[in-house]
């Protein structure tokens, strides 16, 4: 019989640590500590307040944890030893069923793993569902992790300890993330859709106005209707609208909604997560004949990478007035025009001026969308609630010193470009570094005609700047061109310098975010406050209209424009 949260509350503690028996291997102490943290108002919450207690144990009684997890199809499934919840895990993996060749596999990976960490390697093998892991994925990730370094491995099990023991508590309390899995499933069946060239290595490619992301727009319109949104439509530039009515005439309109675009070689669940999850709210309220005091209106916005044009947050620009008809006339690597493009989709480029909203018509406009980063993960929250989208400047910048022989130039006569710029580089890290929130990278770093026994005479690199407001971003700025101007005086070199963006942060709206912290908050878990480094589609609607988002944790360390 399926256990509640009323039980596991009210229980005598003896009790209480006899319902959560089995979910960390061997290990009971954990349960026992948490379960002092008593009432919880959400298995959220429980499950979070288990995981601090593994955190705050220390790094010994960290490894004895991991440590008393078994190898994956090793000794104790070989002379059947195994507790019956890591039995019934491998199984659905399929792991009691491998081949000889299999096994024989998965024993020196085992062992090599064994040699370099010290611990087992510990996969949440029954997956994202529950349903267990294909085994090539398994191994993949088995290979793949091998390659860590031994702090983040560590960490890394950890990760997936937790997930089995989320696993292990839904089946105590007979738990499915039905809503979940919808949007889960629906993500997947998307990323049916990849552009040529892409599809035939399996990697997700999606590039505006390409077969595949018309399909996926064929796609999102059909899965709104059958969501029960009452119209459903691709107007002018490719952005996907859903509206749910409101239970009266007149009413204002929330908008929300992502983009369905990907970068190239991309994840699944970057923006998509945004369009789903209102469609799966939609799909509920239909359900139980509930309509809001408000028009719901989702948007699966065409357009936010700039991958395919020099345009980024085309979609969502073109609701609020910011799409620049002269972009029409860019072409793609193939020599296709914007308007060409737009044309053969069926799209009607004299309709862009009227997609402009009314901000006197809308209550605002919310977002979800994963993390993209690690923070999340690494606290062992499931969400985050988003405080700001930082302010941008991105330059390039090309510093010219000397080309000059390798070999007989002496050190102290060198004008060395490469040098510089990696002086510079680390003077970026350095100054980012010391203020909250602020980032600096260089992202791309070239030494044009470079020949291994040459001095770079010449280095052209990027410099993207961010930080939660303008003026933080400002300084930011400031004292690292400043770095810039300094070495290459210092070095006697010139360089030059370029901007190519410059955009405003976007602090959410007070009552806004104030909704998503109520809503965290419900489930008992702490708030935590975060600023977005990554820019989204928020950032252009809060031209005209408030705005809030909420991160989703994200897997594999929070990874993202990346397949895992």
């Amino acid at each position: 019989m399926a256990l509640t949260l009323q039980q596991l509350n009210q229980a005598p503690p003896q009790e209480a640590q006899r319902m959560l028996a089995g979910l960390y291997e061997h290990s009971p102490w954990i349960a026992e500590q948490a379960l002092t943290q008593r009432p919880f108002r959400s298995l959220a919450q429980l499950k979070y307040c288990m995981a601090q207690v593994v955190g705050k144990a220390g790094r010994d009684a960290q490894l004895a944890l991991i440590r008393a997890h078994p190898e994956l199809a090793g000794k104790a499934m070989a002379s059947s030893t195994l507790t019956s919840e890591s039995s019934n895990e491998q199984n659905q993996a399929g792991l009691t069923q491998c081949s000889a060749e299999e096994l024989q596999h998965i024993t020196r990976l085992n062992a090599a793993y064994a040699a370099k960490f010290g611990f087992p390697f510990i996969l949440a093998v029954r997956g994202p569902r529950g349903l267990g892991l294909p085994k090539r994925e398994i191994l993949e990730t088995f290979e793949r992790r091998l390659l860590n370094h031994p702090n983040f491995e560590l960490q890394e099990s950890l990760r997936n300890i937790h997930r089995i023991v989320e696993i292990r508590l839904n089946d105590k309390f007979d738990t499915q993330p039905a809503l979940g899995n919808d949007v889960w499933d629906w993500q997947e069946h998307l990323s049916a859709f990849t552009d040529p060239g892409y599809a035939e290595k399996g990697q997700l490619t999606v590039t505006y106005l390409t077969d595949a992301h018309r399909s996926c727009a064929a796609r999102i319109q059909s899965r709104m209707s059958e969501c029960g949104l009452d119209e459903a439509a691709i107007d002018a530039v490719g952005n996907v609208v859903g509206i749910y009515r409101a239970d009266r005439a007149g009413a204002p309109t929330l908008l929300t909604g992502s983009h369905y675009d990907t970068v190239r070689n991309a994840g699944k669940y970057d923006g998509r997560l945004g369009i789903f999850v209102p469609m799966a709210c939609v799909r509920e309220l239909k359900r139980t004949g509930k309509r809001l005091p408000f028009n719901l209106e989702v948007v699966g916005f065409a357009e936010e990478e700039g991958q395919r044009y020099r345009a980024t947050l085309l979609g969502s620009g073109a609701l609020v007035g910011d799409f620049n008809l002269e972009w029409l006339a860019q072409k793609d690597a193939d020599g296709i025009t914007m308007r060409e493009a737009m044309e053969h989709a069926g799209l009607h480029t004299d309709d862009i001026p009227k997609l402009k909203r009314d901000p006197a018509n809308y209550l605002g406009f919310v977002e979800v969308h994963i993390e993209q980063g690690p923070v999340l993960g690494e606290m062992n929250l499931p969400l985050g609630v988003v405080t700001s989208i930082n302010g941008s400047a991105r330059y390039s910048v090309d510093v010219i010193g000397t080309a000059c022989h390798a070999g007989t130039t002496p050190m102290n006569r060198r004008s060395d470009a490469a040098a510089a710029v990696a002086e510079v580089i680390l003077a970026a890290e350095k100054r980012a570094a010391q203020d909250g929130d602020s980032v600096a990278t260089v992202g791309q770093l070239t030494v044009p005609n470079g020949s291994v026994n040459v001095v770079p005479g010449r280095c052209q690199f990027t410099l993207d700047m961010r930080a939660p407001t303008d003026p933080q971003r400002d300084a930011l700025v400031h004292d690292i061109l400043a770095s810039l101007a300094e070495v290459c005086e210092r070095r006697h070199m010139h360089y030059t310098l370029e901007e190519n963006v410059r955009a405003s942060a976007a602090p959410s709206a007070p009552e806004w975010q104030a909704r998503w912290e109520r809503a965290v908050d419900a489930l008992g878990v702490p708030l935590h406050r975060m600023p977005s480094g990554a820019g989204h589609d928020a950032m252009k609607l809060h031209q005209i209209m408030p705005q809030a988002m909420l991160f989703v944790r994200g897997q594999n360390a929070g990874i993202s424009h990346n397949p895992l």
